[in-house]
C-alpha cells in the first residue's frame, strides 16, 4: 500500500529514492575523486570507472574535467556492475563498498551512513516541491530563493545530516520545508546568564524592540503569577526543537528550580535559513535574525552555540564594522557586514564542571541577534544568498545563467561586477589586515540591482569564522580571541580553498558546461579582478609578492576528509589550520593569466 499524500513519509517513494541515490553517488564520485580518495581509471571517450575496495564492483560513468581538477560527472551515465551483472545504484552500499578508500573507521561509518540516509531523504522531500525554474527563481524574493536551494554545501557529500530531527521535525524546521516557525522564549536567571551587546544597545530597550511591549509585559505577568520577578531574569529565544528535546529534559533541574522558566512562543513568525539554526523574521523583515543553539549533528559539527563563545561576539562585530567603515577600498566596493548585535548565553555549571570546552553540553543554550540586510536596500535593490549562484534547476538551467541573461550584460561583465563585489573585499582584508573570513555561499548575501546584476556583497556569520593572522596586530581585549597562529605558507590557502576551490570551481564549471561563460574567459576574468585590485594598491606590492595569488599551484585542502575522519568535530575553530587535510596540489587556474 502506498503512503497517502499527507503521510509524513509520502516523499519516500521508490522513484524519488532512486533519483536521490543517483544524485548523491554522482556527487560522491565527483568530490571523492577531487579529494583523491578515489582513483578513477580511464576507459576512453570521457568514460571512467572506479573499483570498490575488494575490486569486485565497479562504477562506470562519463565526466568532463575542468580547472582545479573539478569532475563534472553526468548522473544519467552512472552504472554499477559486478561481473556480468548490472546492479541498482545504492548510496549506502556505495559508501560501504568504498569505506577503506574513504578511510571510514568502525566508529564513524554507521554515523556517516545515517547522515547519508538523512541527506537522501532530504533530496527526496525537495523533489515533492513545485518545480521552479531558475529563470523564475532569479526574479523571486529573498526568502523564496533561500528556501528554494536544493544542493546544500557544494563540497560535502553528506551535507544534510541533521541527526536528531524526526521526520515530523524535519518537515517543521528544515529550511526547504519553508514552514513558519515561532521561537520559544525562556526566562533565564541572571546568576547563570550573560547578555552582551554592541555599542549603544541596552538590554531592556533591545528586547522590547524585538518582542514588543505587550509580549514583554505579558511575560512579566506570567512570572509574577509564579511569584517571580522579571528583573531577576533575562529573556532568551530558543529553537522549539531545542526546548522539547534538550531544555525540558537535559536541563530539567534548571527548570525544576526555576532558573529557567518556560514562557511560551513569541508572536513573530520566522523562516529557517540554509544554516538551519538561523531565522529570518518574516513578520517584520527589518527586525534582527535570531541564531539559536541546536543540538543536532549536521555536516561535521553539533550545531550548538557556546555561552562562553557568545560573550565576545558583539564586540568582534563592532570592531570589524569600524575597520570596514574606515577603509576607503572597502567603502568604494560598498562592502558591508550585518553585525551580530547582541548575544545571550546560559551556563549550566554542573555540565561545565564535568566537560571540556569541546563538549556539546556546553553549547545547548545560547542565542544571538544579527542585523537584517533589508533596511539597507535602496530603491530597486533585492537580495539573494550567494549559494544561489551554484543552483541548477530540474532542467539543468543555472540560476547564475538566468541572472546574466536578465541583466542584459555580457557574461564576463556580469561576472566582473560580481567578483569586484565579492572577491575584491576578501583580497583587501587579507592583504591589508591579515584578516580572513569563511566566505562560502551561505555566509554571503548578494545585493542585486533591478536587472539582476550584483551591486554589492554583505558578509554574515562573522564572529565564529573570522581570523586575524598577524601576531603583531593591535586588537581590543574583547576581540583577542580571533587572533590565530597560522604558518606563513598556509595563510593564503584560506583564500584559495574557501573562494577558489570551494566556490568558484563549481561556478566556473557550471557556466562552462551550460555554455554561458567559457572556462578560459571565466578564470581570465577572475585574474583581471585580482590584477585590477593589486594595481590599485601599489603600497602593498611587497605583500602581493610574499603571498602570490598567481602562484603556479596551491595545496588541496580536502573537506570531506575532515568529516570522514571526525563527523562530530571536524575542526577546532580556535586553531583551524591544525586540522586541515592537505592532499597534494592543485594547478592555480589564474597563474597563466599573470
Amino acid at each position: 500500500m502506498n503512503a497517502s499524500a499527507d503521510s509524513p513519509v509520502a516523499h519516500l517513494t521508490p522513484e524519488r529514492w532512486a533519483d536521490a541515490n543517483r544524485a548523491l553517488i554522482r556527487k560522491g564520485l565527483a568530490e571523492f575523486i577531487h579529494e583523491r580518495l578515489l582513483d578513477p581509471q580511464e576507459l576512453g571517450d570521457s568514460r571512467y570507472r572506479v573499483l570498490s575496495d575488494d575490486r569486485r564492483t565497479e562504477y562506470r560513468f562519463t565526466a568532463d574535467r575542468f580547472a582545479l581538477d573539478h569532475w563534472q560527472v553526468y548522473p544519467e551515465s552512472i552504472s554499477r556492475h559486478r561481473g556480468s551483472e548490472q546492479l541498482p545504484l545504492d548510496a549506502l552500499q556505495f559508501i560501504t563498498e568504498l569505506r577503506g578508500s574513504l578511510g571510514l573507521s568502525d566508529e564513524i561509518l554507521p554515523v556517516y551512513l545515517e547522515e547519508i540516509s538523512s541527506t537522501l531523504a532530504g533530496t527526496a522531500f525537495k523533489a515533492t516541491k513545485p518545480r521552479v525554474g531558475s529563470a523564475e527563481l532569479a526574479r523571486a524574493g529573498f526568502q523564496a530563493i533561500e528556501t528554494g536551494m536544493t544542493e546544500g554545501h557544494p563540497c560535502f557529500v553528506a551535507n544534510n545530516g541533521r541527526l536528531g530531527f524526526g521526520v515530523d521535525e524535519y518537515r517543521a524546521y528544515a529550511p526547504e520545508a519553508a514552514r513558519p516557525i515561532h521561537l520559544v522564549w525562556l526566562a533565564a536567571h541572571r546568576d547563570r546568564t550573560t547578555f552582551t551587546a554592541g555599542k549603544d544597545i541596552a538590554y531592556d530597550s533591545f528586547i522590547r524592540a524585538e518582542l514588543g511591549d505587550a509580549t514583554v509585559d505579558g511575560f512579566a505577568a506570567a512570572l509574577a503569577e509564579r511569584g517571580l520577578d522579571l528583573a531577576d531574569y533575562l529573556l532568551m529565544p530558543v529553537h522549539p526543537w531545542q526546548w522539547w528535546n534538550k531544555m525540558a529534559v537535559t536541563f530539567a533541574a534548571e527548570v525544576a528550580q526555576q532558573r529557567l522558566v518556560y514562557l511560551g512562543e513569541g508572536d513573530d513568525a520566522y523562516l529557517a535559513q540554509q544554516s538551519i539554526r538561523t531565522f529570518f523574521n518574516t513578520t517584520d523583515p527589518a527586525k534582527h535574525y535570531v541564531k539559536t543553539a541546536l543540538s543536532v549533528l549536521n555536516m561535521g559539527f553539533m550545531r550548538g552555540l557556546s555561552a562562553a563563545y557568545m560573550e565576545a561576539t558583539p564586540a568582534i562585530n563592532d570592531w570589524l564594522a569600524g575597520l570596514i567603515e574606515a577603509d576607503p577600498v572597502l567603502q568604494a566596493a560598498r562592502f558591508s557586514i550585518i553585525r551580530e548585535r547582541a548575544a545571550v548565553g546560559y551556563r549550566h555549571l554542573e555540565y561545565e564542571a564535568a566537560t571540556d570546552r569541546y563538549s556539546p553540553y556546553r553549547k545547548m543554550l545560547a542565542a544571538l541577534w544579527r542585523e537584517s540586510p533589508v533596511p539597507s536596500l535602496a530603491e530597486g535593490e533585492r537580495l539573494a544568498t550567494m549559494a544561489s549562484l551554484l543552483h541548477v534547476d530540474h532542467a539543468g538551467a543555472s540560476f547564475t545563467g538566468a541572472l546574466i541573461k536578465e541583466s542584459g550584460l555580457a557574461p564576463t561583465e556580469w561576472l566582473r561586477r560580481y567578483l569586484d563585489a565579492y572577491l575584491l573585499p576578501v583580497l583587501h582584508c587579507f592583504y591589508a589586515y591579515d584578516l580572513v573570513y569563511m566566505p562560502h555561499g551561505e555566509n554571503v548575501i548578494l545585493v542585486l540591482d533591478e536587472r539582476g546584476a550584483v551591486s554589492r556583497a554583505i558578509f554574515k556569520d562573522i564572529a565564529e569564522e573570522i581570523c586575524v593572522m598577524d601576531p603583531a596586530a593591535v586588537l581590543p581585549p574583547a576581540v583577542e580571541r580571533i587572533r590565530a597562529e597560522v604558518p606563513e605558507d598556509m595563510k593564503l590557502l584560506s583564500v584559495f580553498t574557501d573562494v577558489f576551490d570551494c566556490f568558484l570551481r563549481f561556478l566556473g564549471a557550471t557556466l562552462a558546461a551550460e555554455g554561458v561563460v567559457g572556462e578560459d574567459d571565466f578564470w581570465r576574468t577572475v585574474a583581471e579582478c585580482v590584477r585590477g585590485y593589486q594595481d590599485s594598491r601599489p603600497e602593498l606590492a611587497d605583500r602581493f609578492a610574499q603571498y602570490d595569488m598567481f602562484t603556479e599551484t596551491f595545496a588541496l585542502s580536502a573537506l570531506n576528509r575532515l568529516q570522514l575522519r571526525n563527523n562530530k568535530q571536524m575542526v577546532d575553530l580556535a586553531d583551524p589550520s591544525a586540522a586541515l587535510q592537505l592532499v597534494g596540489d592543485l594547478v592555480n587556474p589564474i597563474a597563466r593569466f599573470a
